[in-house]
């Protein structure tokens, strides 16, 4: 067994039986890997959560866990600690890997055995979903930031858990995901920190990719920023050598002039390297998808004050 493939699930019995499909078309061979689903027995059904995951008629090893605690960090915490695999890569329960992104993953762990390297692959729309043009803003550092990655290195920022791979052993090393800090939220951000202090670096492999399949609005984020200032506003206080990067960049866009809606709608449209316009609009555009955040973060944060 090299690889373990460990997915937190949490009420997604929509999309988590096609993540497991997904799985069973890699390239790789299945007896290389293993997949260890880990389920809320609190608020889910792990008896559903069962009937995704069938492991007796997956081609590859499959097993499912129940969390001890609540949260995504201690759901990882669990299937990192029951991994065969040397190698651990992390997956969100609406990731459809492309066939090829498991070997893309052990073929760069393969060239660099360093346990300080892990390997990030890039997480892209799934063509099945209608892409808004809220969730064409959210590539822009807000979700995710590819687009400032080239094949290559990668930063401890960008230890984005829906698809990266890493050793157990520096998993082990820092002792894994801080359940009580940061439950749900910066703890990837945390980890990732916290394993640089060690010498880690990251490789960007755009051929291993997955596809979200997973729709989601603007009022979605409005309830999202309240969870999302709580964790921030405890990722600064637990680390005050960091800025608070949505305080600071909602904060700014409260203080500005005001975005257009049109642009916001046209950014789906104009690629924002367009000559002359597309500049001009992705700047109004992420003025006003900012400001329709900003209220529900800014209060939540004073709240986290208190």
């Amino acid at each position: 067994m090299e690889l373990s493939v460990v997915i937190p699930t949490y009420r997604r019995r929509d999309a988590l039986p096609r993540t497991l499909d997904a799985l069973a078309a890699q390239t790789l061979p299945a007896e290389r890997f293993e997949v260890i689903v880990v389920d809320d027995p609190v608020e889910d059904d792990p008896a559903a959560v069962g009937d995704c995951v069938q492991p007796d008629r997956r081609p590859f090893a499959a097993k499912q866990l129940s969390r001890a605690r609540r949260g995504v960090s201690a759901a990882r915490n669990a299937g990192w600690r029951a991994a065969r695999g040397a190698l651990v890569i992390f997956i969100g329960d609406d990731i459809l890997l492309r066939p090829a992104a498991l070997e893309e993953h052990l073929r760069c762990h393969e060239r660099e055995p360093d346990e300080r390297v892990g390997v990030l692959g890039p997480v892209l729309w799934s063509p099945e979903i209608r892409v808004t043009a809220f969730m064409r803003w959210l590539e822009q550092g807000i979700q995710f930031d590819f687009r400032s990655l080239s094949d290559g290195e990668a930063t401890w920022t960008h230890f984005y858990t829906s698809n990266v791979s890493v050793k157990r052993s520096m998993l082990a090393a820092v002792d894994g995901f801080d359940e009580e800090r940061f439950p749900f939220l910066y703890e990837d951000l945390d980890i990732g920190y916290r394993m640089a202090a060690r010498g880690f670096r990251m490789i960007y492999n755009r051929r291993a990719a997955g596809e979200h399949l997973h729709e989601t609005s603007l009022d979605d984020w409005r309830g999202r920023m309240v969870a999302t200032a709580r964790a921030e506003r405890a990722f600064v206080n637990h680390h005050p050598e960091f800025v608070p990067y949505f305080h600071d960049r909602f904060r700014a866009a409260m203080d500005g002039p005001p975005g257009s809606r049109h642009a916001a709608r046209a950014i789906r449209f104009v690629p924002e390297r367009a000559p002359f316009v597309g500049p001009r609009i992705w700047a109004s555009a992420d003025r006003y998808f900012s400001r329709e955040l900003a209220p529900s973060f800014l209060e939540a944060w004073q709240g986290a004050a208190s």
